[in-house]
This record gives C-alpha cells, sequence and structure tokens, in this order.
C-alpha cells in the first residue's frame, strides 16, 4: 500500500506539472481544480490515511520516529490543501505538495521508528501533545509552501516591470501563475495559516509542559528540543510581532517563514533523523 499511495500522489504531481505548468495554453477552466483532479487527490490521500491510522492508532505496538513524523506532516498538508482549494484558486502548489508526499509516504517501511512500549505515552496529555505538534507541522508546511510560492509570482512580476522598463518583451503572469489570487490577497491568507499554525504550536508547547510535569516532575524539560521549538515559537512571533506592527512582508516575511520552519524541523525530525539514521541509534 506504501507504493501504490507513493505512484497515485507521483502520477498526480506529474500530471499538474505537465498541464499546469509546462503547458502553455493548459486546457482546465479557470475556477480552478476540476473535479475529477479533486476526487483522484482523495484516492492516495485515503490509502495514505489508513497506513497512518494502521501504524498509529490499530498497532499493537506503537513507533514513532522522524519518518512517522514526516508522513503524518505531510498528509495533513495534503488534505489542508485539498481543504483550502474548495475556498481559494491555489494552483502551482499541487506538484510541490503531492511530489513530497510520493517520496514521504514509503519512509515509515524503511524507517520503523523508535517502539513507544512506555505506558506513559498512552496517557492523554501525550496523546494531545502529539496530535497538536503534528497539525502545527503541517500547517507550517503549507506555510512554507505559500511563502514560495509567493515569492515566485513576485519575482515573476519584477522581472516583468523590468523588461517593460527597459523596452524588452515582457507581459502578464503567464500559466499557473496567472489564475492565482492577487499578491496581497496571497499575503493575507498566509498570515492567516502562520497565526493559525503559531496556536496549534503555542498549545504543543504547553501540553508539553503538561507531559513532563506528569513524566519528569517538572514542566520545563531542557534540552535541544525544547530548545528549538521555543526558538522557533519566538521566530513565529516575531514575525506576527512585525507583521502587526511594522508591516513585514514579502522577503522579510518569507526569511522569517522559513527560519522558524527550520527551527521547528530541527526541534523533532531532524534529531530524530540524526538518532535513527546517522547514528543509528533506535
Amino acid at each position: 500500500m506504501h507504493s501504490a499511495a507513493s505512484a497515485a500522489y507521483a502520477g498526480l504531481a506529474l500530471h499538474f506539472w505537465n498541464a499546469r505548468w509546462r503547458a502553455r495554453s493548459p486546457a482546465q477552466p479557470a475556477g480552478g481544480l476540476l473535479l475529477w483532479e479533486r476526487t483522484a487527490i482523495l484516492i492516495p490521500l485515503a490509502l495514505h490515511g489508513w497506513l497512518l491510522a494502521r501504524a498509529l492508532l490499530l498497532a499493537v505496538e506503537l513507533r514513532f520516529g522522524f519518518a512517522q513524523a514526516l508522513s503524518v506532516m505531510l498528509w495533513l498538508g495534503v488534505l489542508v490543501y485539498w481543504a483550502e482549494n474548495l475556498l481559494y484558486r491555489l494552483e502551482g502548489v499541487e506538484p510541490l505538495v503531492l511530489g513530497a508526499a510520493a517520496l514521504i509516504v514509503p519512509l515509515p517501511a524503511l524507517f520503523p521508528g523508535l517502539a513507544l512500549s512506555d505506558t506513559r505515552v498512552q496517557s492523554i496529555a501525550f496523546r494531545m501533545h502529539l496530535i497538536l505538534a503534528m497539525i502545527a507541522y503541517s500547517l507550517f508546511v503549507i506555510a512554507v509552501l505559500h511563502a514560495t510560492l509567493m515569492a515566485l509570482v513576485e519575482r515573476r512580476l519584477h522581472r516583468l516591470q523590468h523588461d517593460a522598463a527597459s523596452h524588452e518583451s515582457g507581459g502578464p503572469l503567464e500559466g499557473p501563475l496567472s489564475r492565482l489570487p492577487p499578491l496581497l490577497t496571497l499575503e493575507r491568507l498566509l498570515f492567516r495559516i502562520i497565526a493559525l499554525a503559531f496556536g496549534f504550536l503555542t498549545l504543543t508547547l504547553a501540553t508539553g509542559f503538561v507531559f513532563s510535569e506528569a513524566v519528569f516532575g517538572r514542566a520545563l524539560r531542557f534540552d535541544h528540543k525544547t530548545l528549538f521549538a521555543l526558538l522557533s515559537w519566538v521566530a513565529f512571533a516575531a514575525l506576527l510581532v512585525g507583521r502587526h506592527f511594522y508591516g513585514w512582508r514579502g522577503r522579510t516575511a518569507l526569511r522569517w517563514t522559513l527560519s522558524g520552519f527550520v527551527l521547528l524541523l530541527l526541534a523533532y525530525v531532524g534529531s530524530r533523523f540524526v538518532l535513527e539514521v546517522v547514528l543509528g541509534r533506535g
């Protein structure tokens, strides 16, 4: 099933790349995804969701590591993107998010992760912490994709303005970029996603403190995961404050978004990857 889900994601990513980016005159309505495309995305999404449910909810032995974390992140990322497209035309992101999902789906089969046999991880506090963390991660994945797409649009617009000013051949945006909402609309949507993700990240840290208090007897267990998670929280808090009071946007917003996301990845996924793959520890 891992290979089937991965192949379906990859096939759809290739389809969207050919139909949206490579084609000069894409044959699809201006309203966004075709009905069959929207339905087709649900097939690998359902397969992927079943694999995660079977591994994380139905398995006798719960195992979790960097591969499982990435898989949950991308599943939620595809789900959020699919739901988001019901409200906004966000064409151009499909090859990125579906292609990334195709690469990530097989990883849990290759890297089974750490067996969580301790009864303490069955507590409500730990499960809430894990669920909130994965939701925050996935929302930040979508935010990074949005910020990258916005940077691409802004770069193309600057190039067109430069060509027009120098009397070179220039024209309107082409391909999927021409069917995106205005840049200011994309920017407002980006910061809504970041604000929502920041809320989930705050809840993740709060439930983590509760779990740490219950298990270790202190609310803040200061280690590399806590350090990077707090640094990520500070980075996104600074971005939202800078946006509200100083009107941060464009490349400044992109730099802060990417910096906060990298710190968040280092908090768990990066450290687990080093332990499980580089150092070969469970």
